[in-house]
């Protein structure tokens, strides 16, 4: 089942155009990877999905609905979340603060909760220190908890493992597959061995357009397809 359709959505950013009639279809459960050269429109295709940028023309459809053009507050509501690549957490809060604004009531559901600090131990042990003494991994662990703090039908997420120690990003694919199982995730990465860990179905852009759709185990065999489309040698 179809859970997010992007139909020959163009995006522009001032004069530029940096999506040209990007077309995609990401299925209900599971990881889709959204891969690319840096530059390729990965992010914009992101943003674009959730109202920060506005797609024009081109739809976008979630869950068979038109959210094309909707504020990224309404879209939020409707159960997607967005963990950009600056993570978006509040350095001068601490992490129960951080978490308490990713909440539509302000008050956390117990089950929920204990999910997440299952799923992000340290979380739980520097609870109340301000976010900006984290570590790097540590602020991406709050920000992927913001948004799985209540639930979601949809995540995107932004480059999350840049930067980030080996252990930690073993650390981060264990949890994502365990989102996973509840959880469409559709995931922009440059580490691709961390991308095919996770991966069923992907997808890459080149200069704003769509030019390879399958599935991870098919592409992730062809190593002349990934020299090609994502640089990557043998």
């Amino acid at each position: 089942m179809t859970l997010l359709s992007l139909s020959n959505m163009q995006t522009r950013i001032d004069q530029y155009a940096v999506l040209h009639d990007v077309t995609l279809d990401v299925p209900e459960g599971g990881v889709f990877v959204l891969l690319g050269r840096n530059g390729a429109g990965k992010t914009t295709t992101l943003r674009s999905i959730m109202g920060l940028w506005k797609p024009s023309p081109g739809s976008v459809k979630f869950r068979g609905q038109d959210i094309t053009g909707m504020h990224t507050a309404d879209i939020a509501r409707l159960g997607i979340a967005l963990v950009p690549e600056n993570m978006g957490i509040f350095g001068g809060l601490t992490v129960q603060e951080n978490l308490v604004l990713a909440t539509t009531t302000g008050r956390f559901d117990a089950d929920r909760l204990d999910r997440v600090q299952t799923l992000f131990p340290a979380l739980k042990t520097f609870w109340t220190k301000q976010a900006w003494s984290l570590s790097g991994g540590q602020k991406q662990m709050l920000a992927v908890a913001r948004a799985i703090i209540e639930p979601r039908a949809l995540i995107l997420i932004d480059e999350p493992t840049k930067g980030l120690a080996p252990s930690i990003v073993d650390a981060m694919a264990d949890a994502f597959a365990e989102i996973a199982q509840t959880t469409t995730i559709l995931l922009v990465e440059q580490n691709f061995e961390f991308a095919k860990s996770l991966g069923r179905d992907m997808a890459v852009i080149d200069d704003g357009r769509v030019v390879h759709r399958g599935t991870m185990a098919e592409f992730a065999a062809d190593a002349d397809l990934q020299g090609r489309l994502i640089g990557i040698s043998a």
